[in-house]
């Protein structure tokens, strides 16, 4: 695809980034999108590799037709390109920011060659859409005479709605949040995706005929039992939430809190609300236990809050710059990964086993005591005589999350029969197919972190698109039984 020759004529270009004197001193967002002509060049380094491992089963999720739309936007030709990726994923901007792209670890290219730039291409793609208008709402040309409430309004319960939406579902929403977004509003920092790009999702998809309901948590605010009466199906699609917890002593103290604590009051004052008692980095020595992605988010938003340090911790031995033997081509790399917020000011440490948090003599924190360890037939071993201590006013546990809240929606379904999985998830796969998103109640139906665990966005996007199938088949079935009956 592209230029037949473009991957042995054209090095790689990352897109431009604000300079970090400049950008920390804000939540804007940095990146910038290609120009036309770099665009062209970068497209044109797709190979005709001839299976295009970049959207097979270890390359993109949502099976973006990746060498397709590079070679689209070589030859200029946008407005296709962007109905090319709009046939796969309802949300490119959301991508095209967000994820880690696993395509370009499994672009053929990347095994000699640095790969591909698929996710900037995508998100450049988008961009030069919205700004051509050519975004439009797509109303379904029937209705299906059956509705469906969808419980939570992240990437997997926007994409499962807008997909019913467009096949001629009455579908309803439902945000416990007083904004439509779910973690991608309240998780996801606007330095690295400005808000508005939600907001002009949820006006698109009202002009679909979707309904958004949002300060309404199910099975706290609204009963499982209204909405098991009232709706033909109901998507189970709300997120990971229930974060893993560090119980050692003092872990009672002040200035510990959750990575999604500290987020959420961020994003809510960036977004003009008045938090009370924000949870703040300015003039504090802010460590993060945990160097996963919200790890990253908690390291950029105290920079930006004026942080005097920040230190990132994690329990494992730091990961291999290159591409290590247990994990080659084309599978996703554990190599070490040095994010933005990194770039910004961080000191990071691996190997680092916490064992206290020291009290300041009024009951907040001052320190974390801390040993060294090393990973030694997968166990954690602690090496003698390496105990030390860490500064810290502030402490953010970002070590990932366990499993969706129980209480309230989980905890009111488990009643009417609904199972969970070993890990805490939600077992969805009693219908058709195995693994195509059927609960153990009938008509509800269960997507995205709500069924597979702590994952990525755009797997969010791919589950939630693949449940909105599955609810088609079950109420068409339902349709030709009633039929069939009258």
């Amino acid at each position: 695809m592209g230029k037949p020759t473009g991957f042995l004529e054209y090095k790689r270009v990352e897109i431009k980034k604000d300079p970090v004197p400049e950008r920390v001193k804000h939540f804007k967002e940095f990146e910038k999108s290609y120009d036309d002509a770099t665009a062209e060049i970068q497209g044109a380094r797709c190979m005709d590799c001839g299976i295009p491992f970049c959207h097979g089963d270890t390359g993109c999720p949502v099976d973006n037709l990746i060498p397709e739309w590079n070679d689209l936007v070589y030859r200029q030709k946008w407005k296709e390109a962007i109905e090319n990726l709009h046939s796969t994923n309802n949300f490119p901007e959301f991508t095209g920011r967000l994820c880690p792209a696993p395509c370009e670890s499994a672009c053929v290219l990347g095994i000699n060659d640095d790969p591909v730039s698929i996710k900037a291409i995508e998100r450049t793609i988008i961009d030069k859409a919205w700004e051509n208008g050519w975004v439009k709402p797509k109303p379904a040309a029937k209705k299906q005479g059956y509705s469906v409430a969808v419980v939570g309004s992240g990437p997997a319960g926007l994409a499962c709605a807008q997909q019913l939406a467009r096949a001629g579902y009455s579908v309803t929403v439902y945000e416990k949040n007083d904004r439509v977004g779910g973690l991608l509003r309240y998780g996801i920092p606007d330095f690295k995706m400005e808000k508005d790009k939600i907001d002009r999702r949820v006006e698109q998809m009202k002009a679909e005929g979707v309904k958004f309901v949002v300060n309404t948590n199910v099975g706290v605010d609204l009963p499982v039992e209204e909405l098991l009466e009232k709706y033909d199906a109901i998507a189970l699609a709300g997120g990971s939430e229930q974060p893993r917890d560090l119980p050692v002593p003092g872990r009672d103290l002040e200035g510990i809190y959750f990575a999604m604590q500290y987020l959420t009051q961020s994003n809510r004052v960036v977004a003009g609300d008045k938090v009370p008692n924000q949870i703040h980095a300015k003039n504090k020595h802010v460590v993060v236990i945990g160097g996963g992605d919200t790890g990253s988010d908690c390291v950029g938003t105290a920079n930006r809050q004026g942080a005097k340090s920040v230190t990132q911790i994690e329990l494992f031995p730091k990961p291999p710059e290159e591409r290590p033997p247990h994990t080659p081509w084309p599978y996703w790399p554990a190599k070490l990964r040095t994010s933005s917020s990194h770039e910004e000011g961080c000191e990071r440490l691996w190997s680092i086993s916490t064992k206290e948090f020291l009290d300041n003599g009024k009951g907040h924190v001052r320190a974390i005591r801390a040993v060294k360890n090393k990973l030694e037939n997968g166990k954690i071993i602690e090496l003698p005589e390496t105990e030390f201590e860490l500064k810290a006013d502030l402490v953010l546990l970002a070590m990932g999350f366990l499993h969706p809240v129980h209480n309230g929606l989980i905890t009111e379904l488990k009643k009417h029969g609904l199972e969970l999985d070993d890990r805490g998830n939600v077992k969805a796969s009693f219908g058709i197919e195995e693994g195509d998103h059927q609960t153990s109640i009938e008509k509800v139906f269960a997507c995205g972190d709500m069924r597979r665990g702590q994952s990525l966005i755009v797997w969010a996007i791919s589950e939630g698109r693949k449940c909105a199938i599955a609810i088609h088949r079950y109420l068409q079935k339902k349709k030709k039984v009633y039929s069939k009956q009258n």
